[in-house]
């Protein structure tokens, strides 16, 4: 369905605004949250699957719920949001993981932002501080997985320090939290480090981009790119391409360095460039079934939220054309809207390879589709 005019996006994003607050509000009033944070939809009644707050994914939920706050003004989304947030408090200690970002950013910061409650900010140092401890100055990253755990399945690359493109995504937090009161200066350039690394290793000379590098963690040497998600080492793994447009757009925004704000614009231009005529791409560029592959919303969704804010600061119209584009499609073509599934968006790719949650519903995809959502309206009406 073609969104002709800005008018006819803003009424799309209106219904769709308030299709999310109907599915959040459900969601979080009917769920149990001992049994975990809602990660996926599975099954023909499309219910959500719930996992442990350990899983990296669970800061989304009530990030979204947030956002349904910031969107609303309705006290009753407050409420959820904050008693969603505090579950996942424990994240706050764990030194095991780089995915800290993600579980505290999402849920303790938009916390702070809409509420400025000190006790958010406390916790997402804490976990500044923590994840920081994962950073190899050799290699000038933060170290994404412990491969020589035997238990891992990644294992298969021991001695090595895998650094995957998704965690560029942690690094806003970092830049945000070194400027803050008891904050460290040094969080802000140990983010710097490793956007800059990943810039170098992530980013082939074409644009498109890999989702795991390999480094020696004694020498800093660059071992090579694999892939965990994509159909091949070579392929292009669409969500990962998003990640890339995403971070080092926030990147940009933070520090002004003016090849975050190229690379952010080489990697945006290289994804739209290869999009179908939807604006949802396939959840590999490179896979081998094309066009015969499923579609990944959410994928999507970090790409339409990245496109706008790299739109306001590279001074280009194009990437909010393409933002609203995306946007609209999302909004009339990928809702849940009379399928009985509990997300917002349905069809996102969680990991082909591992054929696992292909073609469902997706935490993330809600919640960045929500952000694009808050950014959009945020444009629409010149607020900020």
């Amino acid at each position: 369905m073609p969104i002709a005019s800005s008018t006819a996006l803003d009424s799309v994003a209106s219904r769709a605004i308030r299709y999310a607050e109907t599915k959040l509000a459900a969601a979080a009033d009917s769920l149990d949250m001992s049994k975990g944070f809602p990660r996926h939809t599975v099954g023909r009644d499309g219910a959500w699957v719930q996992m442990p707050v350990t899983q990296w994914t669970s800061g989304f939920f009530p990030g979204a719920l947030w956002y349904a706050y910031e969107l609303s003004g309705d006290p009753a989304f407050r409420a959820r949001a904050e008693r969603w947030t505090a579950g996942v408090e424990s994240a706050k200690t764990r030194t095991n993981t780089h995915d800290i970002g993600f579980l505290l950013f999402p849920s303790f910061g938009n916390g702070y932002r809409l509420t400025g409650n000190p006790h958010y900010r406390d916790v997402i140092l804490e976990g500044t501080r923590n994840v920081t401890t994962r950073f190899n100055p050799t290699v000038g990253a933060i170290k994404s997985w412990d491969v020589d755990n035997p238990s891992d399945p990644r294992s298969a690359w021991p001695g090595r320090y895998p650094v995957i493109i998704d965690n560029l995504m942690n690094l806003e937090m970092l830049f945000w939290a070194g400027k803050q009161p008891g904050g460290d200066p040094r969080w802000a350039d140990i983010a710097t480090r490793h956007a800059e690394t990943s810039m170098r290793a992530h980013v082939r000379d074409d644009a498109s981009t890999a989702h795991v590098t390999l480094f020696d963690p004694r020498t800093g040497k660059f071992l090579g790119r694999v892939t965990w998600q994509g159909d091949a080492d070579t392929s292009a793994w669409a969500r990962g391409q998003a990640w890339a447009i995403y971070g080092f757009t926030a990147s940009y925004r933070a520090t002004r360095k003016p090849e975050f704000l190229a690379t952010a614009r080489r990697v945006a231009d290289w994804y739209l460039a290869r999009l179908p005529d939807d604006y949802v791409p396939y959840w590999d560029f490179r896979a081998p079934g094309l066009p015969n592959e499923e579609r990944d919303a959410s994928a999507a969704a970090v790409a339409c939220s990245a496109l706008f804010e790299l739109a306001d600061l590279a001074h280009e119209p194009r990437y909010r054309a393409a933002a609203e584009k995306t946007l609209g499609s999302l909004a009339t073509r990928y809702l849940t809207a009379g399928t009985g599934n509990a997300a917002i968006l349905a069809h996102s790719v969680g990991s082909k390879p591992g054929k696992s949650e292909v073609d469902v519903g997706m935490i993330y995809a809600d919640y960045y589709f929500l952000e694009a959502l808050v950014r959009y309206e945020r444009s629409r009406t010149g607020g900020r």
